[in-house]
């Protein structure tokens, strides 16, 4: 796959990455034990607020990947 193809798909799968988590989170964030302790909704915020970088560095440096061809000296 050349890169130009992987950016634009790794585009739109990060895209519903952030949609989904942000819903989830969002949906969680609405459970009576967090909102009973204020340490755990800050616990609660920082984790749901980095935690879609998790599964989003492997897929952005698969979408820099160069391709084979250039990967290989002439």
């Amino acid at each position: 796959m050349k890169i130009r193809q992987r950016k634009l798909l790794g585009t739109v799968v990060l895209l519903v990455l952030v949609v989904v988590w942000s819903l989830l989170a969002m949906a969680l964030a609405q459970a009576p034990w967090i909102a009973a302790s204020k340490l755990i909704q800050f616990a609660y915020y920082v984790i749901a607020g980095l935690g879609w970088v998790l599964p989003a560095m492997p897929l952005i440096s698969w979408m820099s990947r160069p391709d084979r061809e250039q990967a290989q000296p002439s």
